[in-house]
Protein backbone atom coordinates (compact mmCIF):
# COMPACT_ATOMS: atom_id res chain seq x y z
CA UNK A 1 0.00 0.00 0.00
CA UNK A 2 2.70 2.40 0.60
CA UNK A 3 4.12 2.24 -2.92
CA UNK A 4 0.63 2.63 -4.51
CA UNK A 5 0.99 5.60 -2.00
CA UNK A 6 4.45 7.36 -2.76
CA UNK A 7 3.70 6.18 -6.20
CA UNK A 8 0.30 8.21 -6.64
CA UNK A 9 2.27 11.39 -4.56
CA UNK A 10 5.01 11.18 -8.18
CA UNK A 11 2.27 11.26 -10.38
CA UNK A 12 0.42 14.41 -8.94
CA UNK A 13 3.54 15.84 -7.84
CA UNK A 14 3.05 15.94 -4.58
CA UNK A 15 5.89 15.79 -2.02
CA UNK A 16 6.00 14.26 1.45
CA UNK A 17 6.53 17.43 2.86
CA UNK A 18 3.93 18.84 0.94
CA UNK A 19 1.08 15.91 1.81
CA UNK A 20 2.40 16.15 6.05
CA UNK A 21 1.73 20.24 5.76
CA UNK A 22 -1.84 19.92 3.72
CA UNK A 23 -3.08 17.08 5.81
CA UNK A 24 -4.87 15.82 2.80
CA UNK A 25 -4.85 16.76 -0.75
CA UNK A 26 -7.06 15.68 -3.88
CA UNK A 27 -5.51 14.58 -6.89
CA UNK A 28 -6.30 15.46 -10.44
CA UNK A 29 -7.09 11.54 -10.96
CA UNK A 30 -9.75 11.53 -8.39
CA UNK A 31 -7.81 9.91 -5.43
CA UNK A 32 -7.67 12.11 -2.02
CA UNK A 33 -4.17 11.23 -0.40
CA UNK A 34 -3.81 11.56 3.41
CA UNK A 35 -0.30 12.11 5.57
CA UNK A 36 -2.87 10.36 8.09
CA UNK A 37 -3.08 7.00 6.16
CA UNK A 38 0.25 7.07 4.79
CA UNK A 39 1.66 7.32 8.41
CA UNK A 40 -0.84 4.85 9.55
CA UNK A 41 0.74 2.30 6.55
CA UNK A 42 3.98 2.70 7.28
CA UNK A 43 3.71 2.37 11.24
CA UNK A 44 1.29 -1.01 10.60
CA UNK A 45 3.27 -3.26 7.76
CA UNK A 46 1.29 -6.57 6.90
CA UNK A 47 1.81 -9.79 8.71
CA UNK A 48 0.98 -11.81 5.84
CA UNK A 49 0.17 -15.32 7.50
CA UNK A 50 -2.85 -17.12 5.19
CA UNK A 51 -2.95 -18.69 1.45
CA UNK A 52 -3.02 -16.15 -1.34
CA UNK A 53 -3.82 -15.93 -4.97
CA UNK A 54 -3.35 -13.39 -7.35
CA UNK A 55 -4.73 -12.61 -10.18
CA UNK A 56 -3.24 -9.51 -12.00
CA UNK A 57 -3.83 -7.88 -15.20
CA UNK A 58 -0.75 -7.08 -17.41
CA UNK A 59 -1.95 -3.46 -18.21
CA UNK A 60 -2.57 -2.69 -14.47
CA UNK A 61 -1.91 1.17 -14.10
CA UNK A 62 -2.40 0.88 -10.19
CA UNK A 63 -0.20 -1.30 -9.41
CA UNK A 64 3.39 -2.82 -11.29
CA UNK A 65 3.83 -6.54 -12.24
CA UNK A 66 7.31 -5.76 -10.29
CA UNK A 67 5.25 -4.84 -7.21
CA UNK A 68 2.67 -7.41 -7.35
CA UNK A 69 5.85 -10.30 -8.15
CA UNK A 70 7.87 -8.85 -5.12
CA UNK A 71 4.62 -9.67 -2.94
CA UNK A 72 3.43 -12.64 -4.09
CA UNK A 73 7.13 -13.89 -3.95
CA UNK A 74 7.61 -12.25 -0.21
CA UNK A 75 4.22 -14.28 1.23
CA UNK A 76 4.33 -17.65 -1.24
CA UNK A 77 1.54 -16.56 -3.03
CA UNK A 78 0.99 -17.53 -6.34
CA UNK A 79 -0.05 -14.94 -9.38
CA UNK A 80 -1.60 -15.51 -12.68
CA UNK A 81 -1.62 -12.57 -14.93
CA UNK A 82 -4.20 -11.99 -17.51
CA UNK A 83 -2.51 -9.95 -20.62
CA UNK A 84 -4.61 -7.45 -21.37
CA UNK A 85 -6.28 -7.32 -18.04
CA UNK A 86 -6.21 -4.09 -16.04
CA UNK A 87 -6.27 -3.20 -12.41
CA UNK A 88 -10.41 -3.64 -12.65
CA UNK A 89 -11.61 -6.53 -14.35
CA UNK A 90 -14.99 -5.26 -15.83
CA UNK A 91 -14.71 -6.18 -19.41
CA UNK A 92 -17.11 -9.58 -20.35
CA UNK A 93 -13.56 -10.85 -21.75
CA UNK A 94 -12.06 -10.07 -18.32
CA UNK A 95 -14.73 -11.44 -15.94
CA UNK A 96 -14.69 -14.57 -18.27
CA UNK A 97 -11.25 -14.84 -17.27
CA UNK A 98 -11.74 -14.07 -13.97
CA UNK A 99 -14.77 -16.79 -13.92
CA UNK A 100 -12.38 -19.60 -15.38
CA UNK A 101 -9.33 -18.40 -13.13
CA UNK A 102 -11.87 -19.50 -10.07
CA UNK A 103 -13.46 -22.43 -11.44
CA UNK A 104 -9.72 -23.65 -11.93
CA UNK A 105 -8.01 -22.49 -8.73
CA UNK A 106 -11.11 -24.10 -6.61
CA UNK A 107 -10.04 -27.07 -8.45
CA UNK A 108 -6.87 -27.46 -7.14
Amino acid sequence: MEKLITDMMQWANITEAELKHKGTIHTAFGEDLSWEYLCYVRNHPIDWMVPTKILYGSRDKLTSLETISDFAEKHSATLTVMEGGEHWFHTEAQMRFLDDWILRERQK
